[in-house]
């Protein structure tokens, strides 16, 4: 799974490990359980404290560093969201940002230029979404995304009603045509 989210193979194999388990556990057990080398370990290791998704503890009497993941599955989605954002979303808006403050020079750059702006403002406003559903308690996230559905329904139908659905459709087709 860790290789489909943009992670190597051994750091998704290190975390599922540590997620799993029901108590904090160290490099070395790592590695024995895994079957990994020491300093695969502990870059991949070094890699999932970096995501912010392992916790770092100590044990009284036990000089070892043990890791743990986050109890709450709510916690662990917030901060790969929060990851994610700071390292592949803001550079991407920052860039959008910039060439929007260029110039266009001919109308390929000004095609482009608007392209670049319909992308920037959808990244925009999902972000500001995803800022308000970040701000829910997890009980309440977890109940809207449970009306996803009921949602999708309610909007269709006001779509048919007030014909935005036609005007969508005719849209898209003078885009493709």
């Amino acid at each position: 799974m860790g290789s489909r989210w943009g992670i190597n193979r051994t750091v998704g194999q290190i975390y599922a490990l540590i997620f799993l388990s029901d108590k904090p556990v160290n490099a070395d057990e790592i590695a024995e359980l895994l079957e990994f080398s020491r300093s695969n370990v502990s870059m991949g290791l070094k890699e999932l404290q970096a995501w912010r998704l392992v916790h770092l503890r100590h044990l009284p009497g036990d000089r070892r560093e043990y890791f743990e993941a986050p109890q709450d599955v709510w916690e662990i989605f917030r901060v790969l969201v929060e990851e994610r954002r700071r390292r592949e979303i803001e550079p991407t808006l920052s860039m959008l940002r910039s060439a929007l403050l260029e110039t266009p020079g001919s109308d390929e750059e000004r095609h482009a230029q608007q392209r670049m702006r319909e992308m920037h403002d959808l990244i925009d406003r999902l972000l500001k979404w995803l800022d308000d559903v970040q701000r829910l308690a997890p009980e309440t996230a977890m109940q809207l995304m449970g009306m996803g559905a009921a949602v999708t329904r309610v909007l269709g139908l006001k779509d048919r009603l007030t014909g935005q659905a036609s005007k969508k459709a005719a849209g898209k087709k003078a885009r493709k045509g």
